[in-house]
């Protein structure tokens, strides 16, 4: 997978960028530390500039945040909760946990949008609690930029550091996402086999 995203990157440019980088808040297993830190690397060698390759991240990860946003508003509870009903396990989610998330971005405020942003298993999934509770698009969109533009400059400036510094630095960022990858696929399968409702936990 790194070697196809790193030729996407390369032949496509900061529309390839842009593109991955929406799918990445659609479909994990695209990371964005690979997509940023190839871009990075890519910066560092001249291939790219720093700013263009900053706005294509950041526009493609609002977009790919603010599609799953759209669809949980549009949605709402009523028709979302059959869904999360019949396949709740596999998504290791259920309807109690998906009221909480949508209670606690209530309580505390849109800056939750803002600061999950900076983890990782959070970071797209707080996109549907946001659109259940009916926030406001504009806000949704000034705060999920506001954050992917700070993450996603952090992820070129390690990638601009590693290839600066490293000629092999392609291919440790591609031997760290197979790791990576490799560790989520097994917590998935745990989280999976162990997975109760939160009524069944609670009990």
């Amino acid at each position: 997978m790194d070697k196809w995203v790193i030729s996407l990157i390369e032949s496509g440019g900061y529309w390839g960028i842009l593109l991955l980088m929406m799918l990445e808040n659609i479909v994990p297993p695209i990371p964005s530390e690979l997509i940023m830190g190839v871009a990075g690397i890519a910066t560092a060698h001249g291939r790219m500039e720093f700013l263009p390759v900053l706005l294509a991240g950041t526009v493609g990860s609002t977009l790919g945040n603010y599609l799953l946003f759209v669809a949980a508003d549009r949605l709402g509870y009523e028709r979302l909760k059959p869904f999360i009903d019949r396949w709740g396990r596999w998504l290791t989610l259920d309807w109690q946990a998906v009221e909480h998330a949508g209670s606690y971005l209530r309580k505390h405020g849109h800056w939750v949008v803002f600061v999950l942003r900076f983890m990782p298993m959070f970071r797209t999934m707080v996109s549907v609690p946001a659109g259940l509770a009916h926030m406001r698009h504009w806000i949704f969109l000034l705060y999920t930029a506001a954050g992917a533009a700070i993450w996603n400059t952090l992820l070129i400036m390690a990638g601009r550091w590693l290839g600066r510094r490293f000629a092999e630095a392609e291919s440790w960022i591609g031997w760290g996402t197979v790791a990576v990858a490799a560790a989520a696929a097994v917590w998935y399968v745990w989280r999976v086999a162990t997975w109760k409702p939160s009524k069944d936990r609670a009990g």
